[in-house]
This record gives C-alpha cells, structure tokens and sequence, in this order.
C-alpha cells in the first residue's frame, strides 16, 4: 500500500521516517508541506521520497498520485478540513493525526477492526492513544461509571501545533475515553512539564467502577498494554494497577453514584527516537498508530 504524508513538520517527518524504516506493508510515496524550505521536505528528498511544497493541491497534482492508497495528516485540525474535502473526490482512505475527528475515532487495539472500511479515521489524540486502551481493557471485566485520564508530557515535546489545540485535546480525548473506551463519563486533562532534562511522557488512569474482581481487572490491564507494546515498544506500566474502595462520601463516588472502587492505572510511553527525541513518547505514539492503522489496511487490502 502507498501512502502519503501531508505535513512535514516533527510529527509527520517521523511517521515517514517510520514508514521506511521498519513496515514492510506500507510504502512512502510522496510527502507533501507548505514550506520550500522545511526541513521535514529536505529530509524527504534525501531520503529518495517524492516532495511538493504546495499542499494538497501539490499533492493531487504529483506524478504518481492515482496510486497512492492512503494519506497521512499530520497538519492541523482546520487544514484537515480542507485537506479532505479536497482529496474527498479521489478515493483515497486519510489516516487523521490532528484533531479534527472527522471520520471515527480509532485506538488500533481497541477498535480498529470496526473501521477498515472507513474513509477518514481519526487517530484521536496522544493522551487517548496511550490511555484509551486501559480504559476499554478496565470496561472489559466491570462497567466504567467515570473515567478520568491526566496525560503528562514534556513541555519541550508539545510544538505550537499542540499548545494551539489543547481545548481539542481535552475535547477530543474525553469523548473519545467514553466513545471508544466505554466509560459512561470521561475526562481529559492535559499537563506540560517543564522539567529540565525533560520527562518521558506519564500517563495516569483513573477508573470508577462496581465492586469486581481486581485480579481479572488487572489480567485485563496487562494484556492491553502487551497489545499497545508490540507497536509501541516504550509503552509499559510503571507499577501494578491500584485498587481503592470509594468512600460514600468522596467526590468521585458522587460522580458516578452510589459505592464504587477506583482503579488507578499509571504509565510510561518512552519514544522511539527515530527522529523525535526519546522523551516525545507523546508524538511516537500518535505516529506509531497511525502506522499501525495502514498496516493493518494493508494486510486487509492483501487478503481480498
């Protein structure tokens, strides 16, 4: 399958880097900027990958372009909208990095099945690739009244693009944690740290749920992350998920009515550095699903 990545900023330049480095599946067929100058095209083109400078419209218009299968965007959420409205007549499948949820949410372990036919999936967000699986594998054993997700990244890892999209991150991730995760409930909450040397990303999970058996919930747990892991090496848990039983009278217990126990799930996503540095655990996983989606449509188009 040939693909494309429109964007060629740290985001995109590290999928594509990706793409060549280890997928045997998906090919780079053009990557596609605004910017003449970027270091994302030059990259490309040392690299023997196709570029053009002028968007979209550079793409459409590529020698090549009618092959290409399925095109990455790694730009914004209002230039995804144009985006797809402009490769809409052309039958390509778009794999959606910012967040602009056109198309459905799609965590790969949890959902991605669901979505092979859809034209434009939506990769959601970093907090909601890294956090989303435990709260689906959590809903599993016991249904999830709340689930609140505090992901916390670099300060130095969170580009203009980023820092331009928290209210979406925020937004975003929290419908995604009950749309796809199944909580009834869902909160997001987004954090720059700005520690120097800077931290790996962190990520803590918190989930209310009936009195159940901890021992499935916490089988469950580690089979997701096993999941995430054989796409994301750096994703691990940094402790075994905790148990607490609610008191009547805490907030959360009010949240989600009536005696509850909170399961709290913390952990680490530790990057690739294949171009980002191994502290962007925050952008290596939104590249590395978004890689894992076309792999996974690829192995589908080969079946048929």
């Amino acid at each position: 399958m040939k693909a494309a990545v429109i964007g060629s900023g740290n985001i995109g330049t590290d999928l594509l880097i990706k793409i060549i480095r280890g997928s045997g599946n998906v090919t780079a067929a053009a990557m596609i900027g605004i910017d003449p100058d970027s270091e994302g095209l030059a990259r490309a083109r040392r690299l023997g990958v196709p570029t053009s400078s002028d968007g979209v419209a550079g793409l459409i218009a590529l020698d090549g372009f009618d092959e290409i299968d399925v095109v990455f965007d790694a730009t914004s959420a209002a230039a995804h909208h144009r985006n797809a409205a402009a490769l809409a007549p052309y039958g390509k499948t778009l794999v959606d990095l910012t967040p602009a949820a056109i198309g459905p949410y799609v965590v790969p372990p949890v959902n991605l099945d669901e979505h092979l036919d859809a034209r434009n999936v939506n990769m959601v967000t970093c907090g909601g690739q890294a956090t989303i699986p435990i709260v689906a594998a959590v809903a599993a054993v016991a249904p999830v009244h709340y689930a609140e997700i505090v992901a916390s990244i670099a300060s130095r890892s969170a580009g203009p693009g980023t820092r331009a999209n928290i209210d979406e991150f925020t937004e975003t991730t929290s419908r995604a944690l009950e749309q796809v995760g199944g909580a009834s409930r869902g909160k997001a909450i987004i954090v720059l740290n700005p520690a120097e040397p800077p931290l790996l990303m962190r990520d803590t999970v918190h989930c209310v749920v009936d009195d159940c058996d901890t021992g499935r919930v916490t089988d469950s747990v580690h089979a997701m992350v096993a999941s995430v892991a054989a796409y994301v090496p750096g994703y691990r848990l940094k402790q075994e998920p905790q148990f607490r039983a609610l008191a009547a009278d805490d907030p959360l217990t009010g949240l989600a009515g009536g005696g509850r126990l909170l399961v709290s799930v913390y952990l680490e996503v530790e990057g690739a550095a294949h171009h980002l540095p191994a502290y962007a655990g925050n952008l290596d996983i939104m590249t590395s699903a978004a890689l894992r989606t076309a792999e996974r449509l690829a192995e589908r188009s080969r079946v048929r």
